[in-house]
């Protein structure tokens, strides 16, 4: 069970980030929706870093399956993966689903490892939400459309 917890902790992300990029960029044939998901998802991932440096929270105190370096709040792979959900799921809800479903497990199975509480990931899941929405507000307002005047 351990490995299995492994696998899904540190390399089934790996392969939801490559499922992410085939899919919109062979399935739906958007560069444009491919480069907001992934900004997004990439800005996530900075933020954390730049909180957990400020916030400077420490993992849990228990046996963790595997090492994980540096702070624990906010869940950069919470955040990455909820911002990427979500904003797939802007696009293209049955996929989105998909991903939300994903970005879930990874966040459980990074609990259940020892690496992270739910607290840290769910300060990782608010952000990546957050974010997604605020692209979403920003492409909303800012995207060329013929109709707009």
């Amino acid at each position: 069970m351990d490995q299995l917890i492994i696998f899904f902790a540190v390399y089934f992300p790996y392969i939801v980030i490559a499922a992410a990029g085939v899919i919109l960029l062979f399935k739906y044939k958007s560069w444009r929706e491919f480069f907001i998901v992934f900004a997004t998802s990439g800005s996530a991932w900075i933020i954390t870093h730049i909180l957990k440096n400020l916030i400077q929270a420490s993992r849990p105190e228990v046996q963790a399956l595997f090492e994980a370096d540096g702070y624990a709040f906010p869940s950069g792979h919470a955040a990455f993966f909820f911002a990427l959900a979500i904003s797939t799921l802007f696009f293209h809800k049955k996929t989105g689903y998909w991903f939300m479903f994903f970005a879930a497990l990874i966040s459980l199975v990074r609990i259940m490892a020892g690496v992270h509480s739910p607290v840290d990931i769910l300060g990782g899941f608010v952000l990546g939400a957050l974010l997604a929405y605020l692209v979403k507000y920003i492409y909303d307002k800012f995207a060329y459309s013929p109709n707009k005047v």
